[in-house]
């Protein structure tokens, strides 16, 4: 079950990274108004939080999946 193993990894690595940086920014451009050719448009700065809970249940859930993994492929 090496694509089990693989996907627990990934999902791992992915909750240690969310975990050291639990915060980023992204950047919403939404249109004002409009006339003919001419748009306004506005744009805001959004900060996204990432929970430190979801990051932990990121990290044991692959954990989870790496020990799945390695218990099937010692059953073939």
């Amino acid at each position: 079950m090496k694509p089990l193993l693989l996907i627990g990894a990934l999902v791992a690595l992915l909750g240690i990274v969310t975990l050291a940086f639990p915060a980023f920014r992204t950047r919403d451009t939404k249109d004002v108004a409009k006339l003919g050719d001419v748009t306004i448009q506005s744009h805001e700065n959004v900060l996204h939080v990432i929970p430190p809970t979801a990051s932990i249940a990121a990290i044991v859930l692959g954990g989870g999946l790496m020990v799945a993994g390695v218990v099937l492929k010692g059953r073939d």
